[in-house]
């Protein structure tokens, strides 16, 4: 059995080679979407996620697998853009695409890890379905900080939501590799 690193790298290279291929076919149009847009991209994955699970039956091609590969592109797109100071029509490279996708699951590996040592690999007893339900949790308290400006009390900001998306769909297609959903 693979250590968690390896799962974990292997599981992001399979999205990031769907991330680069995209950007290769339509660019960085993704530059355009503010924080509600992303956030709502990921609710309409997380949603259809949690619709197949319960009528366990889908009618469109692209498997959970598939969505949870998005959730995270997505989610990666949510960290690169909050490093800009808006949305915009402004291009980027294929190469500089990558250098930030590669910056953004540093960090989110790099959380990963710690948590990881804290809680013992808990999400390894996880459902697939606890990992859609906290994702879409994850995405309601992103909206409500959007509704409260930008501002946080005591939590976490929009940018560690999206590191925990990232991790939980990761977690996801960890566990879909082992067979255990």
């Amino acid at each position: 059995m693979l250590n968690t690193i390896e799962q974990y790298d292997y599981a992001v290279t399979s999205a990031a080679n769907i991330f680069i291929k995209k950007t290769k076919d339509y660019g960085t149009a993704w530059r355009i979407l503010r924080t509600i847009s992303i956030v709502d991209q990921i609710f309409i994955k997380a949603l259809r996620i949690r619709t197949i699970q319960e009528l366990k039956t889908q009618k469109v091609g692209d498997d959970i697998p598939s969505e949870f590969k998005g959730i995270l592109n997505y989610a990666v797109i949510g960290l690169i853009q909050l490093g800009f100071d808006k949305a915009t029509v402004e291009d980027l490279n294929v190469e500089v695409t990558g250098e930030l996708y590669n910056k953004s699951i540093q960090l989110a590996k790099e959380t990963m890890i710690s948590k990881n040592h804290d809680y013992g690999e808990a999400w390894r007893a996880m459902s697939q379905e606890s990992f859609a339900d906290l994702i879409l949790v994850k995405l309601l308290r992103i909206k409500q900080i959007l509704q409260n400006d930008g501002k946080t009390i005591i939590s976490e900001g929009i940018d560690a939501n999206y590191i925990d998306i990232i991790n939980y769909a990761v977690f996801a297609l960890i566990l879909i590799s082992e067979g255990k959903h």
